[in-house]
């Protein structure tokens, strides 16, 4: 069985609070009829802290696509090898071991994809597949976690290196005024997580099953906008609700695995909000303190994306694992709206406590 080990994760160094958050909004769009609104609204989200690449100064001015996406890249090559070594070094692994890398990101754009530049910077072999994913936005978590347990079970004897890069203040866009763009404009934060899937061997979760599940017609509910400015981020205030019909398909993927997914001992999913978690808990029955990985995650990053579902795990790993054979659900959820569903054993290596 495929194992995903324990990820390694970086946030930048700049940060700003909720109470920064919301003085900006204030000042920026004192005469927004809808301002009361989106104050609410972030507030409610409970992102207490989130990082950004660029101080907020920089971060509030827009240069202009290009200029962002030059800032990508060199953000990027800066920050992800560092990540990605860790990762390696939590799975015991080298560059030379890795067999396929899976490259996830919706905040920027590069051809060819940093993978080929990571795989000549940091010696990987020539012969390193690639993978990169742009579109899934932050369901791409968990479809990374899924394309690499098919590669692993494709080759029993292969190891999957996941790589999110997750720049969202690089798509701040100042002159869009929907409540969902103020929104997500107190909720989005950036982070780098990278996590490798052993194909043999390894400590972590053991993945067993995987699945998607796309709501029908529900793909202008979470998308972008492309324009000469960049990517203008849409959100339809209907999002929020969408776990009440994602519920009974994370069920029904359980229960073809013979499992049920109200009786889990862990759950790892992706935190957009507290209503998302919040109805999780509600429709599949399970306690909220299920979730607290998650909640931890958005509380101290806020939504970074597809590298949500990672930082949770890691979070889950800190606090010392689960007992050996527990079983657990991984998830992501994006636009489509599209659930990647994944579940798992937890796995000691001989038994023994989780490093």
């Amino acid at each position: 069985m495929a194992t995903l080990c324990k990820p390694s994760v970086s946030v930048p160094e700049y940060v700003i609070t909720m109470e920064e958050t919301l003085e900006l909004a204030r000042s920026h769009h004192e005469n927004h009829p809808q301002l009361p609104l989106a104050l609410r609204l972030i507030e409610n989200t409970g992102v207490r802290t989130r990082h950004i690449v660029q101080p907020i100064e920089e971060t509030l001015k827009h240069p202009g696509f290009e200029e962002r996406n030059k800032l990508y890249e060199a953000e990027a090559k800066a920050r992800v090898p560092a990540v990605i070594q860790r990762a390696l070094d939590e799975a015991e692994l080298l560059t030379t071991d890795i067999d396929v890398i899976i490259y996830v990101s919706c905040t920027g754009f590069m051809m060819p994809s940093l993978t080929a530049w990571l795989i000549n910077e940091m010696d990987f072999d020539s012969t390193t597949r690639q993978l990169p994913i742009a579109q899934l936005g932050c369901a791409a978590g968990g479809a990374a976690i899924n394309r690499a347990h098919d590669f692993c079970s494709a080759y029993p004897n292969a190891n999957a290196l996941i790589v999110a890069c997750e720049f969202c203040s690089l798509c701040y866009q100042p002159t869009d005024l929907g409540v969902g763009s103020l929104l997500s404009n107190g909720l989005f934060g950036d982070g780098i997580a990278a996590a490798v899937v052993r194909g043999q061997g390894g400590t972590g979760v053991e993945l067993e099953r995987n699945g998607s599940y796309l709501i029908p017609k529900t793909e202008e509910w979470i998308m972008y906008d492309v324009r000469a400015t960049g990517f203008h981020f849409l959100l339809d205030k209907r999002v929020p609700a969408t776990m009440e019909p994602l519920a009974p398909a994370l069920q029904d993927l359980a229960g073809l695995h013979g499992w049920d997914a109200s009786d889990l001992d862990f759950y790892i999913v992706h935190a957009g909000g507290p209503r998302i978690l919040d109805d999780l808990s509600k429709f599949l029955q399970v306690d909220p303190h299920a979730f607290r990985f998650s909640r931890s995650t958005l509380t101290e990053y806020g939504n970074i994306a597809s590298a949500v579902v990672l930082d949770a795990l890691r979070r889950m790993f800190d606090e010392g694992g689960a007992e050996h054979q527990a079983r657990g659900l991984l998830a992501g959820f994006g636009p489509g709206i599209t659930a990647e569903m994944s579940l798992g054993r937890w796995r000691r290596r001989g038994g023994e406590a989780a490093r």
